[in-house]
């Protein structure tokens, strides 16, 4: 039985409940549940929170990415070059556009895409590329955009991990032609069911993001384009605009409660999360790095303390991406990240006791299996 969860939703729930009641009971009143006021409003806030002009609601963070690739034309014959290791749906979308997805490796300290490599897989079929703002920490975005500048390369952000995130005094996903958020549940910024958002300052490409969403009609039963059905409903924007408002404090609380680790766990000899200079960190995640990850993985289930391995498997190595060709030791910090990372519990209401103890039982795993592999 799990004493202390990665993520505790109910726990997040309770100390929002009268808002939100109020909330969704305002929307079943209403009798509008597609595309109402509450999802205007949501836009004008979150664009006005990351600073762009326009944000357009969708059904999920992986329906924000897809929908940004066909928004920007990108389709058959192109590539478009994306982190070995994150979520497959960043990969996904690329391939539901028709286009390629080119994987470079990444920093082990930030996680995030290798600039340098993006430069080395760079070819006249290259047409985007997507940095992940991995559990947090923001991608090197300056010099990412330079070069992206240079080649005619757009750049879509995918920050579906790292709302609320920094990158030299800019929130993450207001800094590419294109940002893609995620409210998935577990996100720091999270829905009641899926959701995301497109979030862009072009005035052209927001409007083909409308169209889109909405079966690619500009009027409706009148479409111009072959679209979906992507539209973030109203009771679910509703619950979001709620929790914005507590997002920038529960993200210091993620930040404080982050230091708190770090400082308990820094005489263990494992790796710890990393946070560059000029970034602020949203620690969606809080992710260790160790030898011994899937003895330790175990061990800690077995005392109740909830974690998770993100991911297990670089998108180089998936049976889905074969098509890339390449083979186990080409991408190495991807695949050591792989097999060593482990995410603990985090959470803005996590008590320090609960910290203690998940330190407690991370220190006797690591002595357990010390020398171990």
């Amino acid at each position: 039985m799990t004493r202390i969860p990665l993520l505790d939703l109910k726990a997040q729930h309770r100390t929002l409940h009268s808002e939100i009641e109020v909330a969704i009971q305002a929307v079943l009143e209403s009798g509008q549940f597609i595309l109402g006021p509450n999802v205007e409003a949501l836009e004008r806030e979150v664009a006005a929170y990351l600073g762009v002009e326009h944000a357009i609601g969708v059904a999920s963070g992986t329906d924000a990415l897809l929908l940004s690739l066909r928004a920007l034309g990108i389709g058959s014959g192109d590539e478009v070059i994306i982190p070995a290791y994150t979520f497959f749906a960043t990969a996904e979308a690329v391939l539901h556009a028709g286009a390629r997805p080119v994987f470079v490796d990444i920093e082990p300290d930030t996680y995030c895409l290798d600039v340098k490599q993006v430069a080395r897989r760079t070819t006249p079929q290259t047409k985007a590329v997507i940095p992940v703002h991995l559990y947090g920490h923001p991608a090197a975005m300056s010099p990412l955009l330079e070069f992206s500048r240079s080649h005619g390369l757009q750049v879509i952000e995918d920050n579906a991990q790292a709302m609320g995130a920094e990158y030299d005094g800019h929130k993450t996903g207001s800094l590419g032609d294109v940002g893609c958020l995620s409210f998935f549940p577990s996100k720091n910024l999270g829905g009641y069911g899926d959701g995301g958002m497109v979030v862009t300052s072009e005035a052209h490409i927001a409007e083909r993001v409308r169209m889109l969403r909405n079966h690619g009609w500009r009027k409706k039963h009148f479409p111009q384009t072959i679209g979906y059905n992507s539209r973030l409903d109203e009771l679910q924007a509703a619950i979001l605009r709620v929790k914005l408002r507590h997002l920038d404090h529960w993200n210091e609380r993620r930040r404080h409660l982050a230091t708190q680790y770090k400082k308990f766990l820094s005489p263990l000899d494992i790796g710890l999360p990393y946070e560059a200079a000029a970034v602020k960190h949203a620690y969606h995640l809080f992710v260790v790095q160790l030898k011994q990850r899937d003895q330790v993985h175990e061990y800690l289930k077995e005392k109740g303390i909830g974690t998770a391995v993100y991911y297990p498997q670089p998108l180089h190595l998936t049976q889905a991406c074969r098509f890339a060709e390449l083979k186990e030791g080409d991408l190495p910090v991807a695949e050591q990240s792989s097999q060593q990372t482990l995410a603990i519990p985090l959470y803005p209401e996590i008590t320090a006791e609960q910290m203690q103890d998940v330190v407690a039982s991370l220190e006797d795993a690591v002595a357990r299996f010390e020398g171990q592999t």
